[in-house]
């Protein structure tokens, strides 16, 4: 569906200045004029075309509830995906230099994007785990009802540092998370933001909820593709204080996507520091050939003791490891759920991989005994 809008609003004037023969103060009369766009909305895409007469570029800011990206053009024209129904903003300015510049602002009224993303998915179907198990009580849950993340989540914003470690390709951003029908989502997406090619979500619960020992349940469906990487997993809450991988990482399950097999392929993997070095142990758990994680619900768990680690895939035991000399892995560890795209593990997206591309969590929960 394409939709195009024109727009002529009240312009307002920034200048740099300079005092007259009296001492006053007067503008420099060095600004653009004529400003206008044209907004057209195809697909998933915004399109911004500007033009304004004496202007040397031009600048877009959009803006999304408490989300900016800012583009800057010669040619006048930028893009830019909105990941949300709702009342959105564009600020347009034109330049004549840096300090000297008109700009106005566009209002779109109720603009249905979310309806123009495709996004395969949720399934309707998938296994699924109990609420309960006998010897162990259910000490913190979330179902992910209502709209919004609830207070035991926070949102990292950016795209960290080297990409997270990672050389990742995303910027992290709070809208690409969405809370409805009982579902968490998070969506990669193909879009410039920030100087990236790819915006995406990363949530934590650090300083909030953190565990030591129990078992673990995470239901979801993966996204798939090359260079697509979600993972559900957690940090140890002396990250802040004595850093990675001393703190100790517990990834209960990451995807690579990608051909050969790789959308049907899961990893669950522990990291800690060894005598200075990094050390990791992991395991992986393939669904039959020609099935991927996409097409349905996944239980993804740990069952954690002061002996063992022990990693399930819809509670097929497919990965263990003695933690019983390790001290990182006796201590509390808090979660993240994020979808990364590129990096140094999956590589870059490719000319096959479909975007966006959406994890769906149904729920989280940690029994202990």
């Amino acid at each position: 569906m394409k939709r195009a809008f024109v727009y002529l609003s009240i312009v307002f004037f920034f200048t740099a200045c300079s005092p007259d023969d009296t001492g006053d103060v007067t503008p420099v009369i060095d600004l653009p004029y004529g400003l206008s766009t044209e907004v057209t909305i195809d697909e998933e895409t915004v399109q911004v075309n500007a033009t304004a007469n004496d202007a040397r570029n031009y600048g877009f800011l959009f803006v999304e509830g408490t989300d900016t990206t800012f583009v800057t053009s010669t040619s006048g024209t930028a893009s830019h995906t909105f990941l949300t129904t709702g009342t959105h903003h564009i600020w347009t300015r034109a330049y004549a230099s840096t300090s000297s510049f008109i700009y106005f602002i566009e209002k779109l009224d109720a603009v249905d994007i979310e309806s123009d993303i495709t996004v395969v998915g949720p399934p309707t179907e998938g296994y699924t785990t109990p609420m309960e198990y006998p010897g162990y009580t259910l000490v913190w849950n979330d179902e992910f009802n209502g709209n919004s993340l609830s207070n035991d989540w926070t949102h990292e914003i950016g795209n960290g540092n080297w990409g997270w470690g990672n050389n990742e390709l995303q910027y992290y951003k709070s809208t690409n998370t969405l809370v409805e029908d009982g579902l968490l989502k998070i969506t990669a997406v193909k879009e410039p933001i920030s100087g990236f090619n790819y915006s995406s979500s990363r949530i934590k619960t650090q300083g909030n909820k953190s565990f030591k020992y129990g078992r673990i349940d995470i239901r979801a469906a993966l996204p798939y593709g090359q260079g697509i990487w979600p993972a559900l997993w957690m940090l140890g809450e002396s990250f802040s204080t004595i850093g990675w991988p001393s703190c100790g990482e517990i990834d209960i399950m990451e995807l690579v996507g990608g051909a050969n097999g790789n959308d049907g392929t899961v990893h669950g993997t522990l990291h800690w520091n060894n005598n200075g070095n990094h050390a990791s142990y992991s395991g992986a758990n393939s669904l039959p050939s020609g099935l991927i994680f996409a097409e349905e619900f996944h239980v993804f768990s740990i069952i954690w003791d002061q002996n063992n680690i022990r990693f399930f895939r819809d509670d097929i035991q497919y990965h263990v490891m003695n933690i019983s000399g390790i001290p990182a892995f006796h201590e509390e560890f808090f979660f993240i759920f994020n979808v990364a795209v590129g990096g140094q593990w999956p590589g870059n997206p490719n000319g096959t991989t479909q975007f966006p591309q959406r994890m769906t969590v149904d729920y989280v929960r940690v029994f202990q005994q």
